[in-house]
């Protein structure tokens, strides 16, 4: 690895336990390979966040244009337990 710099981390009893058995296991050659996993997870996740909430943004306003419009209808829970059955009944 190149540029890197050493940080050092206070990590809770537990979680140093668990990093030392998947390595002692042979799930990871090393501590350091389970941190830098863990952060591309995080950093993948946390890329996708933004976009998760505009979608919902999105989703909501659509919502809100139906209503106002009177694009609904009332909820009917024997009706969608019935619509359920009926779907799961023709698979």
């Amino acid at each position: 690895m190149t540029d890197a710099e050493r940080l050092t981390v206070s990590l809770s009893g537990e979680i140093a336990t668990t990093i030392r058995e998947a390595v002692e296991a042979g799930d990871y050659a090393s501590a350091d390979d389970i941190v830098r996993s863990a952060l591309q997870d995080w950093t993948l996740r946390r890329s996708h966040r933004p976009r998760a909430g505009a979608t919902l943004e999105a989703d909501i306003a659509i919502g809100m244009a139906d209503v106002a419009a009177g694009r609904v209808t009332d909820f009917d829970t024997a009706r969608i337990v019935e619509r359920g059955r009926a779907l799961s009944a023709r698979r």
